[in-house]
């Protein structure tokens, strides 16, 4: 697909056409991932961050909000709990967090890995090369770095680098396939002063980096942040503005789809914000196949608002877990099982990873 094919795509009003779209996306879905929809449970141990992003909830100079860091017995309850529910995967996710010293990261990792069978995921910001590797041999298997924007203004304005280090998260993502991750990258859509040509450049390098995962969602500022109050937001006014909307957002998951077929792609937390009834069910519908409900324990989870509204969709979490389930059966769907590798990871790997105990995983 040429990128003059991409941005009209992302222009598509027709409702028939974009029917279409969802179809064809569904399709390529089905035929390269399957009709299995793998869980992945999601558990925040930290909502400290170091970076001053304009639209995040966790930004270092959000003094309203309450900080916490979990224990490694609490990470490790919610790992266990992961795998009672089903779920084949538990993802690491936190703010930018240098408290989170390398060799604590590496234990809790080990800890997961001993006394379960998940796969492992991070998803830690922006670390050292020594970091990364220190926690592949300690057993983790994915990480999942954003680039959110190919273009570098529009990063440099949402994501300030850290005084005297210039974010270079590309360089990241190629040293995180050299250490065998899997590796997961993704872009915002609607950041204020997107053009639909820097949105298929996004999507275009979603394909030139060969991902095994890729995640999309739309932009959502923190009303206490530079970007919720409207500071710096220098939004288009020429009619090439990309929508931070729910229709925009399933047309990236579906033209990201269709480049690359092999990858397992999420319905995000922020499609489900956007909308509660059906958010995820649009995902499925469009080239998604991973869920990824939110584990973290209740008095944490309301503490970890990157955007508003995130913590509304949460209930217990056997609850939850149950309901998303029955709504994947409900579209004809099944549940995957085991760790849900990406087949475009394996592909690249013959051998299937073995677990810390040698035990071969599922």
């Amino acid at each position: 697909m040429r990128h003059s094919e991409l941005a009209r795509w992302l222009q598509e009003t027709d409702e028939t056409a974009l029917r279409e779209l969802w179809r064809r996306a569904d399709a390529v879905r089905a035929a390269h991932v399957g009709d299995a929809v793998q869980l992945r449970g999601l558990v925040e141990p930290s909502n400290h961050c170091r970076r001053m992003c304009a639209y995040c909830g966790l930004r270092a100079e959000n003094r309203d909000l309450p900080r916490y860091r979990m224990s490694q017995d609490e990470v490790l309850a919610c790992a266990q709990q992961a795998t009672q529910l089903g779920c084949g995967t538990i993802v690491l996710q936190t703010g930018e967090d240098p408290g989170i010293k390398p060799r604590w990261m590496a234990e809790l990792i080990q800890r997961i890995k001993d006394e379960t069978n998940l796969a492992v995921t991070l998803s830690l910001g922006e670390r050292e090369d020594d970091e990364l590797a220190l926690w592949r041999e300690a057993g983790a298997d994915r990480y999942l770095l954003r680039f959110e924007s190919s273009n570098r203004e529009l990063f440099e304005r949402i994501h300030p680098s850290l005084p005297g280090r210039r974010s270079d998260r590309i360089a990241i993502l190629r040293k995180l396939r050299e250490l065998g991750y899997e590796t997961g990258s993704g872009v915002m859509i609607g950041i204020p002063g997107q053009s639909y040509d820097d949105l298929a450049m996004d999507i275009e390098l979603l394909r030139e980096l060969d991902l095994d995962m890729i995640g999309v969602g739309p932009y959502i500022p923190h009303p206490d942040t530079p970007l919720g109050r409207g500071e710096s937001s220098a939004p288009r006014t020429d009619g090439n503005q990309v929508p931070n909307d729910v229709v925009t957002t399933r047309k990236v998951v579906a033209l990201a789809r269709l480049l690359c077929p092999l990858t397992n792609i999420p319905a995000t937390t922020a499609l489900g914000t956007l909308d509660r009834e059906g958010g995820y069910e649009l995902g499925l519908r469009c080239g998604a196949n991973v869920i990824m409900p939110d584990l973290t324990p209740a008095p944490y989870r309301q503490m970890y608002e990157i955007y508003p509204g995130k913590t509304l969709i949460f209930d217990d979490p056997q609850a939850r877990c149950a309901t998303i389930k029955r709504r994947i059966r409900d579209m004809g769907r099944t549940l995957g099982t085991g760790r849900g590798d990406s087949p475009n990871w394996l592909r690249r790997n013959a051998s299937p990873p073995v677990a810390r105990s040698g035990r071969k995983t599922a």
